[in-house]
């Protein structure tokens, strides 16, 4: 259902895997990725700056809702 569709969906989803450890943080809680680093990682893996600035804001927000909602449970 969520499967990109398209070669530069897939590069994007690529580069997402790759950006675990580019987290802004504050205590107890993600605010984000370095959009700097992302971008810069994207670009030398050769992804498209358009769909960079398309998908990755729109990751970039599941990806923070999802991983706060995670670390406000109990056993998180």
């Amino acid at each position: 259902m969520n499967c990109p569709l398209t070669h530069e969906g897939w590069q994007v989803w690529d580069l997402v895997g790759r950006l675990g450890g580019q987290l802004r943080l504050l205590p107890g809680a993600v605010i984000g990725w370095d959009m700097s680093a992302a971008l810069a990682l994207g670009d030398a893996l050769g992804v498209p700056p358009l769909a960079m600035a398309e998908l990755l804001p729109v990751i970039e927000a599941v990806m923070v809702a999802k991983l706060n909602e995670q670390m406000e449970r109990p056993n998180g």
